[in-house]
């Protein structure tokens, strides 16, 4: 049986509508099956990631986002 097959998690994921273009955006330009696939996927590439810094104490999960916000207030992808 496979790692995939045996999946016994559920993680919840509540995202902006903003988020969640960027998150089917990436998906499609992919050609990824689902959804959770193409989050499966980003988590993959960002575990693999460097140049990020550790959360400062006391930081709030509304402090987290997916998008960069330029200072004119319009998403970044």
């Amino acid at each position: 049986m496979s790692a995939e097959s045996t999946r016994g998690e559920r993680l919840q994921l509540m995202l902006s509508g903003d988020e969640l273009t960027a998150l089917d955006d990436f998906r499609f330009r992919h050609r990824m099956p689902t959804r959770s696939a193409a989050v499966r996927e980003l988590l993959k590439r960002g575990l693999k990631g460097e140049g990020f810094k550790a959360a400062a104490l006391g930081t709030k999960s509304e402090e987290f986002g997916v998008l960069d916000r330029s200072s004119n207030g319009r998403s970044r992808a």
